[in-house]
């Protein structure tokens, strides 16, 4: 099995570049993290947070999802995996920064944009329309007046990031943290193709690159 006797190959020189000689951190981090921030990325594997902010395993809490969204708070009694990892995050770590990070091309923005998966079964796409649902207006909205071109899923990309920072602020413990100065929300989004970190300015509405 190529693929994984690739990554096998990774390791090793992971344990050889990162682990040897350096066992003493790696004790230390078994112990405890205290990371600087928490993260919420998309799934894809070419916006690897760690890779793009050049971090060091315990530096940040990374939650991965389907085009980086953050579900509004929801005391349902439901499995929430998003707000499990943002209340651990949050509450237990007290990270003192929670960032959204969208990016280019984002294929789950791209299905939301286009509706492909709009009335698929589970196996053919249907999860990712169920989860991309929470976009759905949004995306109508673009696609009304922009189409559904890179323009346009541009433009989705930015609005899923706010309208996620927006879903953070409905979660009690994320507000109240945010009003006495002790916790601060940021959206930013990676361009793939130039290799640029936009970060988005609330007061103006605006990305621009950092």
């Amino acid at each position: 099995m190529q693929g994984f006797g690739d990554l096998l190959a990774g390791y090793r020189r992971f344990r050889d570049k990162r682990v040897s000689g350096d066992e003493r951190h790696w004790a230390e981090l078994a112990e405890g993290q205290s990371p600087r921030a928490m993260i919420v990325a998309c799934s894809d594997s070419r916006v690897d947070p760690a890779t793009i902010f050049d971090t060091d395993p315990g530096e940040i809490f990374v939650v991965r999802n389907v085009a980086n969204l953050v579900p509004p708070y929801a005391d349902d009694g439901g499995v929430h995996g998003v707000s499990a990892a943002l209340e651990f995050a949050v509450t237990q770590l007290r990270v003192p920064e929670v960032m959204v990070m969208g990016h280019e091309r984002c294929g789950g923005i791209q299905a939301a944009l286009t509706g492909v998966f709009a009335d698929a079964k589970p196996g053919e796409g249907g999860f990712v329309a169920r989860w991309m649902a929470q976009v759905d207006q949004l995306a109508a909205d673009v696609a009304a007046k922009d189409g559904v071109g890179l323009d346009a899923a541009r433009t989705l990309e930015e609005a899923g990031i706010r309208q996620s920072l927006a879903n953070l602020r409905t979660f009690p413990f994320v507000a109240e943290r945010e009003a006495r100065g002790e916790l601060v929300l940021v959206g930013c989004h990676f361009s793939i193709g130039e290799g640029k970190l936009y970060v988005l300015d609330e007061a103006r509405g605006e990305f621009s690159p950092a």
